[in-house]
């Protein structure tokens, strides 16, 4: 079909030109003596007008139609349009197919729910602010290709059909026709086949691929996600992370043209946590926490006694306003951390205030006022628990909570920075001696740090590092054991059994007889980079066809029942509840 231009491609430099569009009618205006169509397709919008509309056939939004005319400049220039300086003189329109009204206005700003969203996703793409989304994921998608390319990565697919393998989240898992009783696995990560990479010498692998989680969703998780996956052999972590630092440095450069400073900064694992109360910290505004237990375990009040752990966020100028209401719904978002809860005291008229401060004496009061350089009206949070990441996490949370709240993170500022230094383990509260892995089983840890593998698990660090971009994890990856001997020490540190091991990795931990190399990885999370990117902070928004917070498609209603032929096939009977 003809066309001589996209409609938002078109300038000053055109006018007078005679042109042919096509797309779809945005908005229709009849001024009775003039018409005039915002004509959109994927490029943008420009507008035509009809000076003599009776020659024009009816049309309405989101109508197909075809256009020919002349552009020519406008008198009174529209500055939100790119195409703003110019429009075309209609001489012929043509329908050419007709539209119901739509759901919802296709428009960038949508008062429509997102489910009516999702369950028309189609008219959903077509919003300008849609297609730029999924432009710049595209777009993302080619710099990665091109840089991993030039840094002599080969790409490789894994499979998606595979045998279940613990990564910390439930699989999807799929029935097999042809050995009932047996199923696969859809991938959690292409973790395990990445490694045979390396033990098969490619040395640098990279995939753009799909993964699959079945576990609760949120605005930043879906049940289905792309990573972009790697791995390399003969690199230290260092190195790894200059890789990925130039990687990052390019993406950023080529999307939204923003000059990322390298080296990116390097923070600890435990300074993130007991600084902002998270191993993702977002560093771009402050609300740090504070350790004040050497001081309030001064104090004569009960709740403090034998806790390991005391701390205190200052939150400045919220005094006054917080109101008993306040601290109730900050006390239920505590306890979902393991807190019991928080307390606050005040600064009214330059002394402490608050429900807990007949425990403290003058000079208590005086030191603890010092220490976190108090000011009138600000409101300090305390909290204590007997565990470390309790606390963190817990007060964390509210810090976050009032960031959000107060404005106090700037729009279109990026805060990139890794974190690492992961712990090795994880324990297992209430089980002493027990221990879960913080990342997976086949994470290195630190040489200097194998001495205490015997006697102080709890202890050990990893070559472990997270890519935390604006308080999200953009993406985290890990040296890999390769020796033979530390990988059973760790097998048994967790727990496993030598049955365990065969039969959970067997077919894995073989391949590792026959000279693996020293090597590592990482992926990111291409749907949170994209999220990032385009301003949003829903990762549903950076997807085509994602699932709802139900992990429902609204559109094809998936998932659905199959029928009992199909269920007999793969030789599934379903449980009666």
């Amino acid at each position: 079909m003809e066309r001589t231009d996209r409609n938002g491609e078109l300038r000053l430099k055109d006018v007078g030109r005679k042109v042919t569009l096509l797309g779809w009618v945005s908005t229709r205006r009849n001024l009775g003596s003039l018409l005039f169509i915002d004509l959109r397709d994927s490029s943008g919008i420009v507008q035509l007008i009809a000076e003599d509309p009776s020659k024009i056939p009816d049309v309405r939004n989101e109508y197909v139609v075809q256009a020919f005319g002349t552009v020519r400049k406008k008198d009174v220039p529209n500055p939100n349009l790119p195409t703003g300086e110019v429009e075309v003189v209609l001489d012929k329109l043509v329908v050419i197919n007709k539209a119901e009204t739509t759901p919802f206005i296709i428009a960038d700003k949508t008062d429509a729910l997102e489910d009516t969203r999702l369950q028309y996703r189609y008219l959903d793409l077509r919003r300008p602010i849609m297609q730029k989304r999924l432009k710049t994921r595209a777009k993302i998608v080619r710099t990665i290709h091109e840089f991993l390319d030039n840094e002599n990565f080969t790409e490789i697919e894994t499979p998606i059909l595979n045998l279940a393998t613990p990564e910390g989240a439930r699989d999807y898992i799929v029935p097999s026709r042809l050995h009932h009783g047996r199923f696969y696995a859809l991938p959690q990560s292409p973790q395990l086949f990445k490694q045979l990479l390396m033990i098969g010498g490619m040395e640098r692998y990279y995939q753009i691929a799909k993964c699959f989680r079945d576990e609760d969703l949120r605005a930043d998780r879906q049940p289905e996600f792309t990573q972009v996956d790697m791995e390399m052999s003969f690199l230290d972590q260092d190195q790894i992370l200059g890789i990925m630092e130039r990687l990052l440095a390019k993406i950023f450069k080529e999307t939204v043209n923003y000059d990322v400073p390298l080296p990116l900064r390097r923070m600890k694992y435990w300074d993130a946590m007991d600084t902002y109360g998270s191993d993702k910290p977002d560093t771009r505004y402050g609300l740090t926490l504070k350790d004040v237990k050497a001081i309030m375990a001064k104090s004569s009040f009960a709740g403090f006694e034998g806790q390991e752990y005391i701390k205190a966020i200052v939150i400045p100028g919220k005094g006054k306003e917080t109101s008993r209401k306040k601290m109730d719904e900050l006390n239920v978002e505590a306890r979902k951390f393991g807190l019991k809860g928080v307390m606050n005291l005040k600064v009214e008229n330059g002394l402490l205030a608050g429900s807990f401060i007949k425990f403290m004496d003058e000079g208590l009061q005086k030191e603890l006022m010092a220490a976190l350089e108090l000011k009138e009206d600000d409101l300090v949070l305390f909290a204590s628990s007997a565990y470390r990441r309790d606390i963190d996490f817990g007060l964390g949370a509210l810090r976050t909570k009032f960031a959000k709240e107060m404005g106090l993170i700037k729009e279109g500022t990026y805060d990139l920075l890794w974190v690492v230094d992961f712990p090795m383990f994880d324990p297992i509260e209430g089980q002493p001696g027990c221990y879960t892995a913080e990342h997976h089983p086949f994470t290195r840890p630190r040489d200097e740090d194998l001495k205490l593998l015997d006697t102080k698990p709890e202890e050990v660090l990893a070559y472990a590092y997270d890519i935390i971009i604006n308080g999200y994890e953009a993406g985290g990856g890990t040296l890999r054991i390769y020796d033979h001997d530390i990988q059973w020490k760790i097998f048994k540190i967790l727990g496993l059994s030598d049955e365990d091991v065969a039969r959970k990795f067997g077919w894995f931990i073989d391949a590792f007889k026959y000279g693996c190399p020293p090597h590592g990885g990482i992926a990111f999370g291409l749907d949170r980079l994209c999220m990032i990117l385009t301003g949003t902070d829903n990762i549903r928004d950076v997807e085509a066809f994602p699932k709802n917070l139900q992990a429902v498609d609204p559109m094809s209603k998936a998932p659905g029942e199959v029928s009992q032929e199909a269920m007999d096939c793969v030789g599934i009977e379903l449980k009666k509840e």
